[in-house]
């Protein structure tokens, strides 16, 4: 068969913007591609739901890609490790409790889980604010506005476009970016001690991976926390290459968003 070149454009330009159209008007945004968004993504489309996750770097999962220091093999303890034996990573018992899975293998296997339930994921793409209206008398995050991550990254001044959600989760880690840009620019109350960001604290794992999974709540009318955001929006502690507690949070968060859109 003799291949056009022009018709390899026409295949990803067309295909692609049909992806993106099916996004605009979403049940729930996930903002970071790392275990607890591709978890909560995988259940949430799982259960029929418009779901995408927009990722700001060219790959995916966060810091489960890279195991510890770069050695790519993870942790994962006994509570946690149903949902990586539903996607079928292998996982090896190392001591009672402890069980290692292979970094790559656990990121592309929740990545592929996640996309063929239905679920969409954009990479090279930022979410630099929210969509903030008053319903009811009650500011409410109603929507994302996303931008192309290479623009940013130049500091190229072109304007952003806006998608619809019903629900936003904050899934980008020890920043917080969403939720501190939610503050940043409103004058608005979150759902913590503080009304504040609360901030991460330094290492202690067995206190961090429960933490991690009670954290996964509703932060603000529309937007909820999941992952290390969860800690860092609450005050709680960071927990390294073990991810339980990441998954359980991605799966709870599926939970409570899916009851609520039922």
């Amino acid at each position: 068969m003799a291949l056009e070149e022009i018709v390899v454009t026409e295949a990803i330009a067309k295909t692609y913007f049909e992806k993106f159209q099916s996004a605009i008007n979403l049940d729930v945004a996930i903002v970071g591609a790392g275990p607890s968004g591709l978890t909560a993504a995988w259940k949430l489309a799982q259960k029929g739901f418009n779901v995408a996750i927009f990722e700001r770097k060219l790959s995916i999962g966060g810091g489960m890609w890279g195991g510890g220091v770069t050695w790519n093999i993870i942790v994962v303890q006994e509570e946690g490790k149903h949902v990586l034996d539903e996607a079928g990573v292998p996982l090896k018992e190392f001591k009672k409790g402890y069980y290692t899975a292979d970094a790559i293998c656990a990121t592309t296997t929740l990545a592929s889980k996640a996309t063929l339930s239905g679920a969409k994921i954009f990479n090279c793409m930022s979410v630099e604010d929210v969509v903030l209206r008053e319903i009811e008398g009650e500011k409410r995050v109603t929507g994302i506005v996303i931008n192309s991550s290479p623009v940013e990254i130049a500091g190229l001044h072109v304007d952003p476009v806006v998608l619809n959600c019903k629900y936003l989760v904050e899934a980008t880690g020890h920043d917080l970016e969403v939720v501190n840009t939610l503050i940043r620019k409103n004058d608005v109350r979150l759902n913590t001690p503080s009304g504040k960001i609360e901030g991460e604290m330094s290492m202690w794992a067995d206190i961090a991976e429960p933490h991690t999974v009670e954290n996964t709540k509703e932060v603000f009318p529309g937007v909820f926390v999941a992952g290390m955001a969860a800690n860092a929006c609450f005050g709680s502690y960071r927990m390294g290459p073990i991810f339980g507690g990441m998954l359980l949070s991605g799966e709870k968060v599926a939970e409570e968003i899916a009851d609520r859109l039922s």
